[in-house]
């Protein structure tokens, strides 16, 4: 499947961004979708999943009760509403995509920069 992440931009602290996460290619009900962070000089880190009917989420706990994620299925899209945004959540965002939880995220989208300002 192949994905394309948007919706990033600079915000202040405190402020909120939705990203969307747009899949064309194979039937996006086959996949679980996951947002992915990486901020400069640091690794890439978890940051949420959804399930295939977006029946289950989890969340990385520094994002807990400030991201939600959320999926259409029928719009083959997947999102990422952040709320309550701190410097510390500046990074690139990536979403990605897997068939089942004991297999690889194999699928990536180009990412999305979103810049925190204190």
């Amino acid at each position: 499947v192949q994905l394309q992440a948007s919706g990033g931009g600079l915000v202040q602290a405190g402020g909120s961004l939705r990203l969307s996460c747009q899949a064309s290619g194979r039937t996006f009900s086959d996949y679980i979708m996951g947002w992915f962070r990486q901020a400069p000089g640091k690794e890439r880190e978890f940051v949420a999943l959804i399930s295939w009917t977006g029946g289950r989420a989890d969340y990385a706990d520094s994002v807990k009760g400030r991201f939600t994620i959320s999926r259409d299925n029928a719009k083959h899209a997947v999102y990422l509403q952040m709320n309550n945004l701190k410097p510390e959540d500046t990074a690139v965002y990536y979403c990605a995509a897997r068939r089942s939880l004991t297999t690889e995220y194999n699928d990536w989208g180009l990412g999305t920069l979103v810049t925190v300002s204190s």
